[in-house]
């Protein structure tokens, strides 16, 4: 493939191209919580998929892109003919990098073989909307309505989302209440009524259970109640950890003659279970008490316990570090015919590793692959964070090596962090930018977490100038540093008595935000207040 760069023209060759976290919670609200939404379509967006003409303009863009202009973007890709995966599969790689993402959307809407699409704009939404340009998402939203592209529910349900996990409910719910006035044709009434749940859902995941009562107590007249609504709000208390208004609301459900289903029951089990503390012991068995009779409640009313009922209940067991109990459990649940599924096998291999009983917890990973249950790399890391805390090296090497030769499934971002923060904390400098360039080159990262362990891991060690290159790439790619960031480079340069380093960091900074700036010179909106 020719790829044109500035005045010369270059040969790249082609490249090789949890389910989610083992936090149990994080399973529920993605997979239990997911039949308790409308029957409408998901909000989703394209998945990664291998692509060679996307890896390599990526590469280009990411390695030579520089000042991040999209006139830039031009004379580099000049020549190339995009297509939607094309451009939609280069998006996807570039998610870390919302200023590059921009210049080359910026450039793909004036480019003449390609017409934008809603997937272009939801997948740079999200980008944007990632890193807090809510300001940017809404003018790229009138841009659509503009250009007759109109705007979906998932263009909307990204907003929401990123609103929400950055606390700003209020502006999430105003979105919420404006969609109906882009998708003409939906009423705002049935708005409401279709599309509720993922409000409501979205609110309870991200702890905000009293904005989502509140606004389920002043719009429930124009809504049809049902299991599923009752079911979120249920697990939203849980969440914060009142189970006594968990309880409340499963007894207006009953009230109200809506019957309970095995899911509702599931999450105030794993509320009574997830959110109390198991110590001093008498607290243990206080719980698994309460557990059991919920399971008695479930039986009475005609409601079986599934996997999922059984793996809370493990994975209270692997809380309290009882590996013989959780084994037993186990064997328990398997004669009665309920297979474990991934969650349970991970919430066993988690307690064993915990425990110290790694050569156990292979085993398990050997019988659950033989009952055709598929590994995640979240499984494999519970073995990570087991070398780690053994300053093992060696062995966490020998398995990430493993991964990476396709043998497992592949390392995720995730997998990265916990190596590097293990090398670095043991001072293999060298090991750990091997592991970060393993990472770039798979495109599971670099996050705003990896740019924060090497920052602090090499201000640990003294390594300003290297500390300080990092800092900088991390302001570049567009990533907005934590305070305590800011605050140990600082501290370090000052005591070092490098103040003059500081000092031409906070100018190249200064800099960095007037080109930050000029990126969106374009979108003329008032910022939300913070």
């Amino acid at each position: 493939m020719l790829v044109r760069l500035g005045s010369r023209c270059l040969f790249f060759p082609k490249t090789k191209t949890l389910v989610t976290s083992l936090h149990f919670l994080r399973f529920l609200c993605s997979s239990e919580l997911q039949h308790l939404q409308p029957v409408d379509p998901r909000p989703s967006l394209p998945q990664l998929e291998p692509s060679n003409d996307a890896d390599l303009i990526s590469q280009v863009l990411l390695q030579h892109h520089n000042p991040f202009h999209a006139m830039e973007s031009s004379l580099q890709l000049h020549g190339i003919s995009l297509t939607p995966f094309l451009v939609h599969q280069t998006l996807l790689r570039l998610k870390h990098s919302s200023k590059i993402a921009l210049s080359f959307f910026q450039y793909s809407q004036f480019h003449p073989s390609y017409s934008l699409d809603s997937t272009t704009f939801n997948l740079l939404i999200d980008i944007l909307c990632k890193v807090h340009q809510f300001d940017v998402a809404w003018q790229l939203i009138i841009q659509m309505d503009q250009k007759c592209i109109k705007p979906n529910f998932t263009t909307f349900y990204l907003l929401i989302r990123r609103l929400i996990s950055a606390g700003l409910t209020r502006q999430a719910i105003r979105a919420f209440s404006e969609m109906h006035i882009f998708m003409d044709e939906e009423s705002e009434e049935q708005v409401w009524k279709s599309y509720f749940c993922y409000l409501l859902d979205t609110l309870c995941k991200y702890g905000y259970v009293k904005v989502a009562t509140e606004v389920f107590n002043k719009e429930k007249w124009r809504l049809e109640l049902n299991c599923k609504i009752y079911t979120i709000l249920i697990y939203g208390w849980c969440k914060v950890k009142n189970i006594d208004m968990a309880r409340r609301f499963l007894g207006e459900m009953l009230e109200k003659g809506i019957d309970p289903n095995v899911v509702s029951y599931n999450v105030l089990l794993n509320g009574i279970c997830r959110r109390a503390s198991l110590h001093p012991e008498g607290r243990f068995e206080k719980v698994i008490r309460e557990a059991e009779k919920l399971f008695d409640d479930m039986t009475e009313r005609g409601v079986e316990p599934d996997v999922t009922s059984y793996s809370v209940l493990l994975h209270v067991y692997s809380r309290a570090h009882k590996p013989e109990l959780l084994l037993d459990k186990l064997r328990i649940m398997r004669r009665k015919g309920i297979c474990p599924n991934i969650v349970t096998y991970s919430s066993v291999i988690k307690c064993l590793c915990s425990c110290g009983r790694i050569e156990d917890a292979e085993l398990l990973l050997e019988l659950m692959v033989s009952n055709g249950v598929t590994p995640t790399s979240a499984t494999y890391n519970c073995f990570f964070k087991e070398y780690k805390g053994r300053k093992d090296v060696d062995g966490a090497l020998r398995l990430y090596e493993k991964m990476r030769q396709g043998s497992l499934c592949p390392p995720n971002v995730s997998t990265y962090n916990i190596l590097l923060g293990m090398l670095l904390k043991l001072g293999r400098i060298g090991l750990a930018r091997d592991i970060w360039e393993d990472m770039k080159a798979s495109g599971a990262g670099p996050d705003l977490d990896s740019y924060t362990l090497l920052v602090h891991g090499f201000c640990e060690k003294q390594k300003w100038k290297t500390a300080c290159e990092f800092f900088m790439e991390m302001i570049e790619k567009g990533y907005l540093p934590h305070k305590v960031t800011f605050e140990t480079l600082y501290r370090g340069l000052i005591q070092s008595n490098m103040l003059r380093t500081w000092r031409r960091l906070k100018k190249r900074l200064d800099e960095e935000s007037i080109t930050f700036g000029s990126e969106f010179e374009n979108y003329h909106l008032k910022p939300y207040r913070r």
